[in-house]
């Protein structure tokens, strides 16, 4: 999982550089902002069906026709119905004069492909084939780097909606492949939506546990393009981008334990927790590593962006502590799901992602960037604490339980 996380992250790097390059920090500003938005609203097209899948196939494989069928269709008419409300949601979040067309190819692409290849691969995850859902990763990723390279070539205009109609080729091709090979490898199903409709809650609280990250982790940066302006929101989202990056390697390991969390979760959260506590020692080493890798390599930047993107130096270096905040807050809120607390966790999330909301309101029309950079630092630092004091809270409670059950 790492070697492939980190080949995704490389070629990711590239093609975001070839991007950068082409677009400047304005027309990528703007291209940032709506995927932010987008992002917001993308696990409701799938309603946590690929989070229900994980959990009852690496448990019982024999179940994995039904909740992979269920998958398919929920995300193919939640994808439809998400993309008329992005499109109302529009008029309101994102800057006034931005085409519509823009906004439907990346919702198209996100809501839809990005999401059929991301249930795809949480296909094998449940399995832990974890070396087909990192191939099925750094496909998409390879995909948008020719993508990028094409536009470069192509002669088109280098604008933010020349690079959506390259960006939707790519993921539409991806996920063809990632279900082609899913239906090679692990075979079918039937096409119901009662098996998601049976968990309709638990699906729903996975879906709200990842927007609310979506919102808490993007935006800040279709705020910054709203409240400041589409360059900012392009600077912000360079430094952004190699946090992102540099992230990687605990990613990996989140991705590789997660099938595993299911199994120990079901012994209760003190199982989950021993398990967790053995994973954060090596995630933090690495997220410690990587902070002090940013803030002495941030500096080369402009050279590989270009020199609009020099102020995204000084975001990098400011945002470099959420490597150490992230591995933290990520097992923490894993053990809770893995042992039957994924409405807690989701509650817990979502309560942050407000704070992100209200901060961002307070803090970017004051400080801008700088603004965004402390919204995020202190919500992560936040969710940090909230998720431990949840776990340990809940260990307490399970093991009350057979004592109050003996004095009865």
């Amino acid at each position: 999982m790492a070697g492939g996380q980190a080949l995704r992250a490389g070629v990711q790097f590239l093609y975001f550089a070839l991007i950068a390059r082409a677009l400047g920090s304005e027309q990528y500003g703007a291209f940032i902002a709506v995927t932010a938005l987008i992002g917001i609203l993308a696990p409701f097209a799938s309603w946590g069906s690929g989070n229900l899948l994980i959990k009852h196939v690496a448990r019982t494989p024999a179940l994995f026709p039904t909740y992979w069928g269920s998958a398919l269709l929920v995300t193919g008419l939640s994808s439809l119905l998400l993309t008329a409300l992005v499109l109302g949601a529009a008029q309101f979040a994102l800057p006034v004069g931005l085409p519509a067309l823009l906004i439907v190819l990346i919702a198209v692409s996100d809501l839809g492909f990005a999401r059929l290849l991301d249930l795809s691969g949480q296909a094998f995850q449940a399995y832990d084939l974890l070396s087909r859902t990192s191939a099925l990763q750094l496909l998409l990723a390879v995909l948008r780097l020719v993508a990028a390279a094409a536009l470069g070539l192509s002669g088109l205009p280098p604008s933010a909606l020349s690079w959506a109609g390259l960006y939707l080729a790519a993921s539409a091709l991806s996920a063809g492949i990632g279900l082609w090979w899913v239906r090679r490898e692990l075979g079918w199903g039937p096409l119901q939506v009662s098996p998601v409709l049976r968990e309709f809650r638990e699906g729903g609280a996975f879906a709200l546990s990842l927007s609310a990250q979506s919102i808490y982790n993007d935006v800040d940066k279709t705020m910054l393009a709203r409240l400041v302006s589409t360059e900012a929101a392009g600077v912000y989202a360079a430094g952004y981008r190699v946090i992102d990056a540099m992230f990687t390697p605990v990613r990996s390991l989140i991705y590789a334990a997660y099938a595993r969390f299911f199994r120990v979760g079901q012994e209760g959260i003190a199982r989950a927790l021993a398990f967790a506590l053995r994973l954060i020692p090596r995630a933090l080493g690495f997220g410690i590593l990587a902070a002090g890798a940013v803030v002495v390599a941030a500096p080369a930047i402009p050279l590989v962006f270009g020199e609009d993107f020099r102020p995204s130096v000084a975001v990098a270096q400011w945002l470099a502590p959420l490597l150490i905040l992230r591995p933290l807050h990520y097992f923490f809120s894993d053990t809770l799901t893995s042992s039957g607390y994924q409405t807690e966790r989701s509650a817990l999330q979502f309560g942050v992602a407000g704070l992100n909301v209200l901060s961002n309101l307070y803090l970017i029309p004051r400080f801008g960037v700088q603004g965004a950079v402390w919204s995020s630092l202190l919500c992560d630092l936040t969710l940090l604490v909230l998720a431990a004091a949840l776990v340990g809270w809940k260990r307490r409670l399970e093991r009350q339980r057979p004592a109050l059950a003996g004095d009865s």
